[in-house]
């Protein structure tokens, strides 16, 4: 056997094991808090902890994290097809289950001295969260309980709220408030199942 030929099959071996940090795929019950919590355990161990830290309650991370990703450890938004065919790159940066951009997610590392933390872990997804939500706060007076306004902050960054720039896009209002209704959801269910 050519040397080529046994590097490439010791590449392949280790490649098919996996080393990207586990199964990114979605919870079954999407629509369920409790059963997210019971599939997942760590979800909400990395949730409360959050809470703990920068005070933004579970229900509004779990409605934010279900808008921006699904619970997809490494969602990446769709690329872009110049005549429809050619790809042309990601619409944007955002990954992962925050969908942080590449930019914010530097300062977040920067800010929490982190540099190891990671979007597609769902512990550092969180902590993400309510950093920018407790930033959103102080800067802008919303409150982290307010899922809506907190999501049309986090979506539209805190100085495209401040300048309103979501009411120039009523698809955008109507997700936010998807989201603060699906954060209420699942702060009922949440406080049937603990």
């Amino acid at each position: 056997m050519s040397r080529f030929l046994r590097a490439s099959l010791v590449v392949l071996c280790l490649a098919s094991c996996g080393g990207g940090g586990g199964s990114y795929s979605a919870p079954r019950q999407l629509d369920n808090a409790c059963a997210i919590i019971r599939e997942r355990p760590h979800y909400l161990r990395a949730m409360e902890r959050t809470e703990r830290r920068w005070g933004v309650p579970i229900h509004v991370q779990m409605a934010t994290i279900h808008q921006e990703s699904k619970f997809v450890g490494n969602a990446r938004t769709p690329h872009t097809f110049v005549l429809g065919v050619i790809p042309m790159g990601r619409q944007s940066t955002a990954y992962g289950y925050s969908q942080a951009l590449n930019g914010t997610w530097e300062e977040y590392q920067q800010s929490v001295g982190n540099r190891r933390a990671k979007r597609d872990d769902i512990g550092d997804a969180t902590d993400f969260m309510g950093w920018y939500m407790d930033q959103t706060e102080r800067a802008l007076g919303i409150p982290k309980t307010d899922a809506e306004a907190q999501y049309l902050a986090y979506h539209e960054g805190r100085t495209g709220y401040a300048r309103q720039s979501y009411l120039n896009k009523p698809w955008l209002v109507e997700v936010a408030k998807k989201v603060g209704q699906r954060s209420e959801m699942y702060r009922a269910q949440l406080a049937s199942c603990r």
